[in-house]
C-alpha cells in the first residue's frame, strides 16, 4: 500500500499548520524507509542530515553505556518527528534509534526543515515546542533514575503502559503485557534480574497481578502512590 505522505506530514505538530501546497512539496522531496522490527534506522554518533516522520509504528531511542547497558531515551509511535535536536544543533544523532515494530518512516533533510522555518515562523515555534518536550522528558528520566528505585521505576512504566493500552474497569486496569523482562529493565534503566525480583514483589504486596502474558493493576491509586513515595 502506497503511504500518503501529505496525511502523515499533517498529523505532526511540526508540519500540522503548513498548506497543502506546503505539504505536497515536503512529501514529494521526503524520502520513504521501511523498518522491519529490530533493525535500526541510525546509530549514536552518526552524521545528521535530517530528521525522519514516523508514518506508521514505533520506535525506541536509547544509549548504551560502557558496560553495554542500553538505557532506553524515549519511546515514539506514529504520528511523531524524531532526530530533530541535530536539525538545529548541527550535531550527530544523540542517540541510536530501533524500531520496535515493523516501521515507516519518512526522512525529511536538515535544509528543507530550516527553509520552513525561515518562511513559516509558526514551524519556529512548533520546533520549540517539540523540543522543549523533549528536555521535560530528558529532566524526568535523570529524575527517575537518580531518586526512584528500580520497583518505583517499574511501577510507574506499568502504570503508563496500562494507561496507554490497557483496560479500564472501576478503580482498575488490565492489559496484555507485550514487553519481555529485557526491554522493561531497558527501559527503567537496570538489568533483567532486578527486574524479575522487582515484578515478583509487586505482586507479593498486591499491587499487580500477572497471569502468563495478562497484567491487571487492582488499585491505580495504590501502585501510584507506591511509584510516587519518597524513599529514605
Amino acid at each position: 500500500m502506497a503511504t500518503d505522505k501529505i496525511a502523515a506530514l499533517r498529523q505532526t505538530s511540526l508540519f500540522g499548520e503548513l498548506t497543502d501546497v506546503e505539504l505536497k512539496a515536503m512529501a514529494d522531496r521526503s524520502v520513504e524507509r521501511r523498518l522491519k522490527r529490530g533493525e535500526i534506522l541510525f546509530l549514536a554518533g552518526d552524521e545528521a542530515k535530517g530528521l525522519y516522520v514516523i508514518v506508521e509504528g514505533s520506535i525506541r531511542a536509547s544509549r548504551v553505556g560502557p558496560d553495554g547497558r542500553e538505557q532506553i531515551i524515549h519511546t515514539d509511535r506514529a504520528p511523531a518527528t524524531i532526530a530533530e535536536v541535530p536539525v538545529f544543533d548541527d550535531g550527530k544523532y544523540p542517540s541510536t534509534v530501533t524500531a520496535e515494530e515493523n516501521t515507516t518512516v519518512l526522512f525529511v533533510s536538515k535544509q528543507d526543515v530550516r527553509r520552513l522555518c525561515f518562511d513559516h515562523p509558526s514551524i519556529g515555534l512548533a520546533a520549540l515546542k517539540v523540543l522543549a518536550g523533549r528536555l521535560r522528558k530528558c529532566a524526568e528520566l535523570v529524575e527517575t533514575l537518580s531518586l526512584r528505585e528500580v520497583g518505583q521505576r517499574l511501577a510507574r512504566l506499568l502504570l503508563d503502559e496500562a494507561t496507554r493500552n490497557g483496560t479500564r474497569s472501576g478503580k482498575s486496569l488490565s492489559m496484555t503485557i507485550l514487553l519481555t523482562n529485557q526491554q522493561i529493565a531497558a527501559r527503567v534503566g537496570s538489568v533483567r534480574e532486578v527486574v524479575s525480583r522487582a515484578l515478583a514483589r509487586l505482586q507479593q504486596d498486591g499491587l499487580i497481578v500477572i497471569e502468563k502474558h495478562q497484567l491487571s493493576i487492582p488499585d491505580v491509586s495504590a501502585l501510584t502512590d507506591y511509584a510516587e513515595a519518597d524513599r529514605d
